[in-house]
């Protein structure tokens, strides 16, 4: 089993790789997103989602039923990365590092499940970073014979190119991911959305 990652500055642009994802055979629960919310962009389930991972439930629990991964979004906050909308393996990995720790979250806690998974420590920097500045990242676990097909899924044109989003943030004086650097408010500075930098 192999993890694979796409980040992707439109969320709609990741929910159709999760949909791609779950028709070419990867099961929804192999499957997770993590979307910025720190604009209330999404209002939808803000139930118990959260705190059932805290109690031990886990995200992955609440997403069950047919209707796919995507069914199952909640809403919660992870330090350094402030309010997202998520469901999957992922996200309840990233909170629940620390017991109990939903509501504050982990330290660093997708930086640490990504790495945990097998996506090299660089690249897990760039991918939590890009949460933070307002993206949205998907992440497949896969079966041997379906890593071409989720490697093309999530390294599609409409994902980022992510050694020249590095690039790009590394420009800024960006070093990697720091989870006390507080939330990234879109008002103040320009989110990677309004950027230029997906592949052609």
């Amino acid at each position: 089993m192999k993890t694979v990652t796409g980040l992707f500055d439109n969320y709609d642009d990741a929910a159709d790789a999760v949909r791609e994802l779950e028709a070419t055979g990867v099961p929804h629960a192999n499957i997770s997103i993590v979307a910025n919310n720190s604009d209330d962009w999404y209002e939808g389930d803000r139930s118990e989602a959260a705190e059932d991972a805290g109690a031990g439930a886990g995200i992955g629990a609440v997403i069950g039923g047919a209707g796919g991964l995507l069914t199952g979004l909640g809403v919660m906050a992870i330090p350094g990365v402030g309010p997202v909308v998520a469901a999957g393996w992922l996200a309840a990995t990233a909170t629940g590092v620390v017991a109990g720790a939903v509501a504050g979250g982990a330290v660093g806690g997708i930086v640490g499940a990504l790495t945990e998974s097998g996506v090299p420590e660089n690249d897990a920097h760039v991918y939590a970073e890009g949460v933070r500045r307002g993206g949205t990242l998907v992440t497949a676990r896969v079966d041997d014979e379906l890593i071409a097909n989720a490697e093309e899924i999530l390294g599609q044109s409409r994902s980022v190119d992510l050694a020249e989003r590095r690039r790009a943030y590394e420009a800024g004086g960006w070093t990697g991911f720091d989870a006390n650097a507080g939330e990234y408010i879109p008002d103040e500075t320009d989110r990677d959305s309004a950027r230029t930098i997906n592949r052609p």
